[in-house]
């Protein structure tokens, strides 16, 4: 230690017991801060998978932390015997290393249970079970479900709705999480402002730009501007901009993701659409993309309104459903 007058100062004796203990730990308002830091459906889910993976360890007289690598590769076998799909295998093992870090344990070494993953994927495809994933949204079917929209108070929400998902690439999350005041008009369209998103954990927020559309029919601005003003209509001029719509016509409280995932389907439904039990919202935000795509829009620019990585595998996978028919090599064969 160096005194102000440069010279090496003694260091005071102090209880190396006290210090490491308070070393070790964190006050109140610091493990708060550290909770809130994974978002509340994440730790839902490690909650279910951890639940699920003690029960079975218990059964099983299994060891389940630390837990040891032959345990970790005989779980994610059982649970694709069981017939768990390979996103619940690969959650359940991200949900075991976690809780093993978070408690200072040495997480189980993953390549048996990624091999046993890998075969059960094989299996999987052999047996023509592929993923089952909401369909994009093309832009024909979009206008479908728009003109299934009647002028009610449920069909001015769903306009709105399914517009501005699509214009915007929205999560469910995101469109949920959307204020009244998180909209604002400019000449050139809509400025929406997404505070938070699912690759924005640390809530730097984003600012999407949604222009007018070439048609009134399917332009976003005008779709949320006439919800805008049904909600005014009956003196709402604050909250969320997305809400509950009884059956007998009254607005209700903010609508949830779950419940924006339910009136995207509905809407399919209503217009008729093949595989309309799977669309869901993110085939609202697959659509956008894939259009943009279509219509020559660069990676970048995707990417960007979607608040994706730019080297993201999910955005060039939209490319290149694009890419497929508008640079196949057959289309000038002349067949």
């Amino acid at each position: 230690m160096i005194d102000p007058a440069g010279t090496l100062a003694p260091v005071p004796s102090v209880d190396l017991d006290i210090v490491g203990a308070r070393d070790a730990s964190v006050s109140a308002t610091t493990a708060r801060m550290i909770d809130d830091a994974t978002a509340a459906n994440t730790k839902r889910a490690y909650a279910r998978q951890w639940s699920t993976f003690t029960a079975w360890c218990s059964q099983e007289g299994r060891t389940m932390l630390p837990c040891s690598d032959a345990t970790l590769a005989e779980y994610a076998a059982q649970l694709v015997t069981a017939g768990a799909g390979p996103a619940t295998v690969e959650q359940a093992i991200a949900t075991i290393r976690r809780v093993h870090r978070d408690q200072a344990a040495t997480p189980p070494d993953t390549r048996a249970a990624r091999l046993v993953l890998r075969t059960a994927r094989r299996e999987r495809a052999d047996a023509g079970q592929a993923t089952r994933q909401a369909p994009p949204a093309a832009l024909d079917q979009l206008r479908a479900m728009l003109a299934a929209c009647d002028t009610s108070t449920r069909g001015v929400r769903d306009r709105a709705l399914l517009l501005l998902g699509f214009a915007m690439m929205g999560r469910r999350s995101e469109l949920a999480a959307l204020d009244l005041a998180d909209i604002r008009e400019v000449d050139e369209g809509l400025i929406v402002v997404v505070r938070r998103s699912k690759t924005d954990q640390d809530g730097r927020g984003a600012e999407v730009a949604v222009p007018y559309g070439s048609r009134p029919d399917s332009c976003p601005v005008r779709a949320v501007r006439a919800w805008r003003g049904w909600l005014a209509s009956i003196g709402i001029t604050e909250g969320r901009l997305f809400r509950s719509v009884t059956r007998h016509g009254h607005i209700g409280e903010a609508m949830s993701g779950d419940g924006i995932r339910r009136a995207v389907r509905a809407a399919a439904v209503r217009a008729g659409l093949p595989n309309a039990d799977v669309f869901s919202a993110h085939s609202l935000r697959a659509g956008g993309a894939t259009a943009a795509a279509k219509a020559g829009a660069p990676v970048a620019a995707i990417a960007r309104q979607g608040r994706w990585s730019p080297t993201s595998p999910v955005v060039h996978s939209y490319i290149r459903a694009a890419d497929r028919w508008r640079d196949n090599p057959m289309a000038s064969v002349g067949l």
